[in-house]
């Protein structure tokens, strides 16, 4: 049974084998035609009344085939109507007819009813079958011809196969290209190719593919048979089912491709002629990408510089190799506007593999695209050193230009309106990016300079063109991100050498570094210079404030505590201490304090300060420590580095009122990891890094370079003393480290702190054969101390010279050592020291002697004493740090250091215990 589609063609009798009753309708038939129009052009060119040329072999097909001569298509789809199937019927019915007569009229009604019953409802429901499409009428040869006609007369072999491979349908291109005998001799194409074995690999993968519900397509060389020439085609297949069940057949497309690849190889060969033509041409050509890759190099240009060209166009070659110094630069910075191609010409040095310029003239050619990025150059290089020597004027031409672009300044030539004309490489690696920019403004020179300092540059450029001379230099900020700073020297054009795009030089010098340096040196000045008047403050503040102790001391000795005037001489102590504890800090700033140093491990030391870090932020801040694993160990005073971390520790604290997070943080660092963090003035060695960060509000830029001065604070009045960041830099510093500060406004501040790595030698430090005890290594002992102190017996016998140029406190110490037991006598500098040990004999058991003295200082005096008794004892006492006289000091000299301020009884307890030992 055949079925109607509107007089469209159908194929649907192709899957009958699979299915008889399955009708594919318009869909198949349309994909079919589709293919085959697609392939159409492949095979050959049709014109209309001509002919179509398509190689098959040494055969060539022609539109106008006669129908004779036409290897007719072949279709196994379909299957015709069967005439004896309705003669039966018709035999069949006429004989119930004649059988219904001989039963009679009476018997035969019941039978006659039901025949009717039965031919009435298969009409009725071969009428819904003929509606819905189930069943249908069209003839044996129904269909669209034109549809029909396309696919039996294409160009392209296609053959339609079941899923078993069995040939459905096959056009006559197919049977002409597989040489089929006729009708009978059509095979799939599996078979047609199984003797090629790469032909065979190809149409397994095809197979393949169709199976799995893919299309595919592949070209294969096919051998000649018989003598006649290998030939090229393109297989294509594609599986036929209906939506999306599975495929029921599968349509094959063949195109001979043999004159199109015979076209494609007669390119190819134009093709390497070209190439080869433009390799040996007597110039030189390159091109080269945005980035500065060589992306192409002809063999004329390698030759004259001996690089490889196996090197270009894997990343292995790039315009810096071959350019050298700033040349680069001029060729990687044209600009133009959006669209546009343009053209440069240049005269510089190319390097050749071992260094030697070649003196060359480029046309350097850049098409822009419509987003303004350059593309891929083509550059024509002519060789200037031919004949160098018997042309005079090349080779002056030659020498300026390596002048001009070897120069270690930038230099352009501008217009009366600030317009750049010309440009040495080093002006176009500087200010590429800035003029650039300023080239969609008209390339103006003006452009580079920051907008602050533009009138300064443009007011110079405008007197060079007016032909005045001695223009003064002009220093300004550049333009875009970061600080950066040029000196631009301007002159104008000798009027003969003046055109209408040139009026003047322009030559500037980069001095971001020379401004940085000076900042630097400036800001060491001042704190160098702060720190002095820090410290002979401090100096002074420490006799003034001896005194004061030393007389609170006498009047609370004096005074019982039930006394009214009692507490207010221990409210006058207490300021005293805290003008003490100020002025150690101005010390520690100036680093003109006393240090212990004692090798220790920082994770130890962090640990052991952890719970009194916690009672000093607070419970809104969290604290982390995070040590390090296997910390170098360093050489710092254990007291003055926990008042570091303390100092650190607060400030985080009060930027971070609402709460935060407080994080110290150590590691090792190798003299490479060091030198990575690129800080200025910090040389590249082993450090222990101790980082201490918050989250709080950070600090401003502008704020960043003072917050290590003294008296300097961001915090309201009251609520600091400003002291707190100057003494850890003088800490920090007098160790022998490094403090940097980051920060970033909003997100917190982290201070990372570089502790050289203490390595043990056998070289031991000058011996000091003094024992100190716990009251004498600071400048106020600890509260424990002092109990000690108190209950200890503190009265003596000798004599003691006293040697201090400040009167008052002299007689007060004098006091203080009397009322202990001793005997006292007085001098007030160092020739004075000397006479009365002269009339006592040298019969002295102790002397106490301040440092700075007119006329003899301690040490000096030291070292005259030394000479004639050498076992004499002898106590400094400074507001100074040790260190600071120590260099003075003859070597192997034996003494004991007390600084000031000091009370009587840590006075007292020093003479006595240096006498003992």
């Amino acid at each position: 049974m055949s079925c109607v589609c509107g007089g469209r063609l159908c194929v649907d009798a192709w899957m009958k084998v699979a299915k008889p009753s399955l009708c594919v309708h318009l869909a198949l038939a349309q994909s079919i035609a589709a293919e085959a129009v697609r392939g159409h052009g492949a095979a050959g060119t049709a014109y209309p009344g001509g002919p179509v040329h398509g190689h098959h072999g040494a055969r060539t097909m022609t539109a106008e085939l006669n129908e004779g001569e036409r290897r007719a298509s072949v279709d196994r789809s379909r299957r015709g109507g069967s005439v004896g199937l309705v003669l039966l019927v018709a035999v069949a019915l006429v004989g119930a007819a004649i059988g219904l007569l001989f039963i009679g009229r009476a018997n035969a009604e019941p039978y006659i009813l039901s025949l009717l019953a039965v031919l009435a409802t298969t009409g009725v429901f071969s009428l819904f079958a003929l509606a819905s499409g189930i069943l249908g009428t069209t003839g044996r040869d129904s269909g669209n011809p034109l549809l029909r006609g396309l696919v039996d007369e294409a160009f392209d072999g296609i053959v339609v196969t079941d899923m078993s491979g069995r040939v459905l349908y096959a056009n006559a291109a197919y049977l002409e290209l597989t040489d089929a005998a006729g009708p009978g001799d059509v095979r799939p194409v599996e078979r047609v190719f199984i003797g090629d074995p790469e032909v065979s690999e190809a149409v397994y993968r095809l197979v393949k593919a169709a199976r799995e519900g893919r299309r595919l397509q592949e070209e294969v060389r096919v051998a000649g048979a018989g003598g006649e020439s290998a030939r090229w085609l393109r297989f294509r297949v594609r599986p036929l089912g209906a939506g999306k069940k599975p495929p029921r057949a599968t349509a094959w497309v063949i195109t001979d491709v043999t004159r199109d690849r015979e076209r494609q190889e007669n390119v190819f060969q134009e093709l390497q002629h070209a190439i080869d033509y433009l390799d040996h041409a007597p110039a030189g050509f390159f091109s080269v990408d945005a980035q500065g890759n060589l992306v192409y190099l002809n063999a004329t240009l390698a030759a004259w510089i001996d690089h490889d060209l196996a090197e270009v166009g894997s990343g292995g070659l790039k315009l810096s190799d071959i350019v050298p110094g700033e040349g680069a630069a001029l060729l990687t910075t044209v600009t133009a506007a959006p669209g546009e191609v343009k053209t440069e010409i240049l005269d510089l040095d190319l390097r050749t593999r071992g260094g030697r310029p070649v003196p060359v003239r480029l046309y350097h050619k850049v098409a822009f695209g419509a987003d303004g990025a350059p593309g891929t150059s083509r550059t024509l290089v002519l060789n200037r050193a031919r004949d160098g020597g018997s042309d005079p004027q090349r080779a002056a031409e030659v020498r300026f230009m390596r002048f001009f672009n070897n120069t270690p300044m930038a230099i352009a030539t501008v217009d009366k309106a600030g317009r750049i004309a010309r440009t040495n490489g080093l002006f176009a690696r500087l200010f590429a990016t800035m003029s650039r920019k300023g080239s969609e403004e008209g390339g103006t020179i003006l452009s580079v300079a920051a907008e602050r300092d533009r009138p300064m540059l443009e007011a110079a450029i405008r007197k060079a063109a007016e032909g005045k001379g001695d223009i003064a230099p002009v220093d300004a900020a550049l333009a875009g991100d970061g600080e950066r700073f040029a000196r631009f020297y301007v002159s104008p054009i000798e009027e003969e050498e003046k055109g209408d795009a040139e009026a003047a030089i322009v030559y500037a010098l980069d001095i971001t570094e020379q401004r940085t340096l000076e900042n630097q040196v400036n800001q060491s000045q001042k704190m160098q210079a702060v720190g002095q008047l820090a410290g002979g403050i401090a100096h002074d503040f420490n006799n003034v404030l001896s005194a004061i102790m030393m007389a609170t001391d006498f009047l609370l000795s004096a005074h019982k505590p039930t006394d009214p005037s009692f507490q207010d001489i221990m409210q006058i102590k207490q300021n005293t201490n805290r003008a003490a504890s100020l002025v150690r800090q101005l010390l520690a700033f100036s680093r003109r304090q006393t240090l212990r140093p004692q090798v220790l491990d920082l994770g130890e030391a962090l640990s052991d300060l952890t719970m009194l870090l916690r009672r000093l932020i607070g419970e809104k801040v969290t604290l982390e420590v995070i040590h390090g694993r296997d910390l170098w160990p360093v050489k710092v005073d254990i007291s003055q580095f926990e008042q570091v971390i303390v100092n650190l520790a607060v400030n985080a604290r009060d930027a971070m009122p609402d709460g935060g997070k407080l994080v110290v943080r150590t590691s090792n660092k190798t003299a490479a990891e060091s030198a990575r963090f690129g800080y200025k003035g910090m040389p590249a060695a082993d450090y222990v890094l101790v980082e201490v960060s918050d989250t709080g509000t950070g600090i401003a830029p502008e704020l960043l370079e003072k917050i290590f001065e003294p008296f300097f604070s961001t915090k309201e009045v009251g609520k600091g003393t400003g002291l707190g960041l100057s003494t850890v830099y003088g800490i920090v510093k007098q160790t022998g480290g490094f403090i940097y500060p980051q920060s970033e406004p909003g997100t917190g501040t982290a201070f990372h702190i570089f502790l050289p790595r203490h390595i043990e030698t056998t070289e031991t430090a000058p011996e000091r054969s003094h024992t100190e005890p716990a009251a004498v290594t600071g400048a106020i002992a600890a509260a424990d101390e002092v109990v000690q102190l108190a209950t200890a017996d503190l009265t003596g016998r000798g004599t003691i010279l006293l040697v201090e140029d400040e009167e008052g406190l002299r007689a007060l110490n004098a006091r203080g050592l009397v009322s202990r037991g001793y005997t006292v006598l007085e001098a007030g500098n160092g020739l004075e020291a000397m006479e009365v040990l002269e009339r006592k004999g040298g019969n002295i058991d102790l002397i106490v002697s301040d440092v700075v003295m007119p006329e003899m200082d301690g040490p000096t005096m030291l070292k005259e004493l030394r000479r004639t008794n050498p076992d004499l004892k002898i106590i400094f006492v400074s507001g100074y740090a040790e260190e600071a006289f120590q260099k003075n000091l003859p070597p192997g000299g034996h003494y004991s250091f007390l600084p000031k301020p000091f009370t009587l009884k840590q006075l007292v307890a020093a003479v006595k215990e240096t006498m003992a030992s």
